[in-house]
């Protein structure tokens, strides 16, 4: 049995609520959000919100889905958000990728050749975090109103609420630390956790399987295909128990290509066919649009020999149009040119993740709104190796936010968890820049210099802890040791720094030897304050010229997560955690 329900559950009403946590999970989507909650108590109770207010009625039932529409209006300063904005008219939407203008897919080819004609970009009015920060706002306040209704006041009044939020697989460190800024300012609280929404999908599906059909060794491409996305993960199972084990088998991917495009292609398709009968306006499109949207792309399945009929009421009849009693008649042909552009880029993405997995793939598994798509589930099996399953696990459309919330349970409670991802795929180079020995085998002799201390020619290189492509352990710390050098001439310092840097890599050359020259970025600053201990403690040596110098060991603590990297500086078994970021 799903242990997810509707959200009319009932709930454990236990007074004695000390170890008691309430966990939201929030998919915060491109095109639609999800939510779920379920108390740590009672984990085999998780619940979808399924319960949105409308524009007609304000109140907090207005509308009945298992997802809502990731948008914005403003009504004087008031955001509008929701199933409250309607189709027609100017709208904020999108506007979660705006987090992350550094992501090339954000400006693929069918977001120029398919805009949407009433949405404002987010420099129209206001900020994309203000965008964000309003719209998260507007779900956790709905969210936290239903909940009213599903637990009583005193265990509300005593429950201490966690939010887990989920971000794409390739969102940069900037974005990530951005979402996190925004989810805060809405009210989710500063311990809130993060997980990518592959990762999260993957969970639930993998769960949802039959556990007699997976073995070690198997590995399966999750494709997540949404409204406006199409991310994409690969996984190998690495253990059966004593609960499901996986490890990346490929570094995620993903592009704009969702299933909103065929929405929009088939509005110019339609203004294209239609747009000079007299009687064409706003009202004809929405009819089509709906019938389009709700009917149409469900049942294609790929037959260019059926009709299809979108109901154009009030236009005048066009027999040369195929248009007649204000209906108009589709060919599965035309239908098929409005989906290929969208397939095709799909089918690009999947066919490079299996490549990249360098293994054999059992399965793909395909969740999303557009990933339980029949006609683009047969398109990716007729176009990849006919031994590769293409499987549907069920719930798919709300498979990010169950997984989500599934992941942030085991988080809490360690004992709940039934898959676990055991390591990752790094997809950037993470390192630091240090003082190396001269080596004239891959150093410039222009970049060397006399280091007075070891008596020897050094440089400034990076050194890489971690690099692009290779596996990293979630939640396992570990170190690398470095030091710091100084005359005891120019007195005592009062603080040690190192400074983290990152590195795309978007053509896969490998990490470079200097900072410079390759566009390696700084992403956050380690400090340890130095000032309390008493100089006598400092460590002393004689260097090779004969003076005295204070040598400071130290080591970088890192520990990787679904979709973020702590770093500590740890000074003498001291940890400095307390290192704000800054990012840049």
């Amino acid at each position: 049995m799903d242990k997810f329900s509707a959200d009319t559950a009932s709930l454990n009403m236990d007074d004695n609520a000390s170890d008691r946590k309430l966990l939201i999970a929030v998919d915060f989507g491109t095109t639609f959000s999800g939510v779920a909650w379920a108390q740590t108590r009672r984990p085999d109770v998780q619940t979808i919100i399924i319960q949105w207010p409308d524009s007609a009625t304000g109140g907090i039932e207005g509308i009945s889905s298992d997802k809502v529409p990731t948008e914005l209006r403003y009504e004087g300063t008031e955001p509008r958000w929701g199933f409250q904005v309607d189709d027609f008219g100017p709208r904020h939407q999108w506007f979660k990728l705006d987090l992350d203008p550094s992501q090339s897919r954000g400006v693929s080819d069918l977001s120029r050749q398919f805009p949407d004609q009433h949405a404002l970009p987010p420099s129209y009015s206001t900020s994309a975090e203000k965008l964000c920060t309003d719209y998260l706002t507007a779900l956790r306040t709905h969210t936290e109103q239903v909940l009213k209704h599903k637990l009583p006041q005193s265990v509300l009044r005593s429950t201490p609420i966690e939010y887990i939020i989920t971000v794409p697989a390739v969102w940069s460190d900037l974005a990530q630390a951005k979402t996190r800024s925004c989810a805060e300012s809405a009210g989710m609280g500063k311990g809130l956790q993060i997980i990518s929404e592959p990762e999260a999908a993957a969970i639930y599906a993998l769960h949802a399987m039959d556990p007699h059909s997976i073995k070690v060794g198997d590995t399966f491409v999750l494709c997540d295909a949404g409204g406006g996305t199409v991310d994409l993960i690969s996984y190998t199972v690495s253990g059966l128990k004593p609960i499901l084990q996986v490890q990346e088998a490929a570094m995620g991917s993903g592009r704009i290509c969702g299933s909103t495009f065929l929405n929009r292609i088939f509005q110019k398709f339609l203004e294209e066919k239609l747009g000079l009968n007299e009687e064409w306006d706003d009202e004809v499109v929405e009819d089509a649009m709906k019938r389009f949207e709700l009917v149409t792309k469900k049942v294609f399945r790929g037959d260019l020999q059926e009709e299809y009929i979108i109901p154009v009421p009030g236009l005048v009849d066009d027999p040369e149009q195929g248009v007649r009693r204000g209906k108009f008649r589709m060919t599965g042909a035309q239908v098929s040119q409005i989906f290929e552009p969208v397939i095709q880029e799909v089918l690009t993405l999947v066919q490079g993740q299996i490549a990249s997995t360098g293994k054999k793939v059992k399965a793909v598994l395909m969740v999303g709104g557009f990933g339980q798509n029949a006609y683009l589930r047969e398109k990716i099996r007729s176009a990849i190796d006919p031994s590769i399953e293409v499987m549907q696990p069920p719930n798919g459309w709300t498979a990010v936010v169950r997984g989500a919330l599934m992941k942030g349970l085991s988080q809490l409670e360690p004992t709940t968890a039934r898959v676990k991802v055991t390591s990752r795929s790094a997809r950037k180079h993470y390192g630091t820049e240090i003082m190396s020995r001269y080596d004239s085998s891959k150093h410039a002799k222009s970049s060397c210099f006399w280091d007075d201390y070891d008596g020897e020619l050094k440089v400034y290189d990076m050194s890489w802890f971690i690099t692009k492509g290779s596996p990293v352990t979630e939640e396992k710390s570990f170190l690398k040791h470095y030091h710091k050098v100084w005359r005891v001439s120019e007195g005592p310092r009062q603080s040690v720094a190192q400074d983290i840097l990152v590195y795309n890599d978007p053509n896969d050359t490998g990490a470079p030897v200097y900072k410079d020259g390759a566009d390696v970025k700084h992403l956050a600053r380690l400090t340890a304050d130095l000032s309390c201990i008493p100089v006598g403690e400092l460590s002393r040596k004689t260097g090779k010229d004969g003076k005295e110098y204070y040598v400071v060991f130290y080591d970088i603590e890192m520990t990787y997560y679904s979709a973020h990297t702590k770093y500590a500086l740890v000074y003498k078994q001291v940890k400095y955690d307390s290192v704000t970021a800054e990012y840049v």
